[in-house]
């Protein structure tokens, strides 16, 4: 891989604008599956004022009495949860941490802090960088990408910012430093777009204690290398939500159902010499390559976790502990995805290795070129009010 240094830049330079994770406040408001959040939604609203407020859980950010706006592009109610009395808003797909897709009430009466700014531009051009936080030191990538909009949780260590490639819906105005596609086109000798700068962090990105470190390489060919790399690691990432098409392993390797999954499964093993993993008492599931089973992020297995949320007791007599009462059919169907995922991730860690030490474009260079320091202005998101948003009450907001 590339030599850093200290005069290596930091994501932080080169996508400047930056939101902190999303605080929920609450874990009931987010499921593996939809049906759970409208079962929850349904039991709190039939519930009286007292166990409601109970089910809660309030906050010093949100209690039954908040009224608040609704998140951009939701079509939430606005007043007091103590009154509200109208079906469950629709959930919507997040990514939960690097590699889970779940389902949040899109509701910011129920959610601390839900960051707006983030909201308001998710739509089917964006995509959003995850950085892992110094906790991804333990093994894994340092950046992730998803194309749901994600709640930045982390694995392990503190949590890192989200990072819209975009500042604009419709895939307008890249969240890049001002003047840095311009420099690299020249050093590159080609045209460089924001989506080849995003796929060359996702290759080449490495921890360090002040964020995610991004080299950038004199040799063009290296830097052409790496972006095809980023390129499939990010397709992979996103399960083909912008190309169309869903990961898959060659021919046999493709994971199957040998033996169903039993309705209420309680461990997940795996087996190395017969590539099987066994989900509760006789389910099992293979192939499943060795790469899949040791794929980490942040010191914790990416299938372990994505098993533990779906089956942990919660605390008894909460909206959390609502939930099927048995595996449901589509989490079976997530499983062999996520497999897939990171299988084919796992076999493109040769390719990063391949990157060959060389000479990088630093943060002097950067700077004489008047790329940074990044304007104090790139660093806030864009005024994007294209449209009124339901402020608290149901007034309109102001724009």
């Amino acid at each position: 891989m590339l030599a850093v240094s200290d005069d290596v830049p930091l994501l932080d330079d080169l996508m400047p604008w930056s939101v902190a994770p999303l605080r929920l406040g609450r874990d009931w408001v987010r499921a593996p599956d939809e049906r759970t959040l409208r079962s929850r939604w349904d039991l709190l609203l039939r519930s009286e004022p007292a166990e409601r407020e109970r089910l809660f859980g309030p906050t010093r950010s949100r209690t039954l009495h908040s009224a608040v706006a609704a998140l951009p592009g939701q079509a939430t109610g606005t007043g007091p949860l103590a009154q509200e009395r109208g079906a469950c808003p629709d959930p919507v797909r997040v990514q939960h941490g690097p590699f889970d897709a779940q389902w949040l009430i899109p509701d910011q009466r129920l959610i601390d802090a839900a960051r707006p700014e983030l909201w308001r531009v998710a739509d089917a051009q964006q995509l959003f960088a995850l950085e892992q936080g110094p906790g991804a030191r333990a093994g894994g990538p340092a950046l992730t990408v998803s194309a749901l909009l994600p709640d930045g949780h982390c694995p392990a260590g503190r949590p890192g910012r989200i990072r819209p490639l975009h500042r604009r819906p419709g895939g307008l105005e890249p969240n890049l430093a001002p003047g840095l596609l311009p420099f690299l086109t020249t050093a590159y000798g080609s045209e460089v777009t924001a989506h080849d700068v995003l796929a060359w962090a996702v290759a080449a990105a490495r921890p360090s204690a002040a964020g995610c470190e991004v080299p950038l390489p004199e040799d063009p060919q290296l830097w052409f290398a790496g972006v095809e790399s980023g390129r499939r690691m990010t397709a992979l990432m996103t399960r083909g939500a912008r190309d169309g098409d869903k990961p898959r392993l060659p021919g046999g390797r493709r994971p199957y159902v040998r033996a169903a999954i039993p309705a209420r499964p309680t461990e997940l093993r795996y087996d190395a010499g017969e590539e099987t993993l066994h989900v509760g008492e006789g389910g099992r599931v293979s192939p499943v390559p060795p790469e899949a089973w040791e794929f980490q992020v942040g010191g914790e297995r990416m299938l372990e976790l994505w098993f533990r949320r779906r089956t942990e007791p919660a605390e008894p007599d909460t909206l959390a502990a609502v939930g099927p009462a048995r595996w449901p059919q589509e989490w079976t169907s997530d499983l062999l995805e996520l497999i897939t995922v990171l299988a084919l991730l796992a076999e493109l860690r040769p390719l990063q290795a391949e990157l060959t030490v060389g000479p990088v474009l630093g943060r002097a260079r950067l700077t004489a070129a008047g790329v940074l320091p990044v304007p104090s202005g790139a660093r806030r998101p864009a005024s994007v009010f294209d449209h009124r948003e339901e402020g608290p009450g149901g007034q309109f907001a102001l724009v």
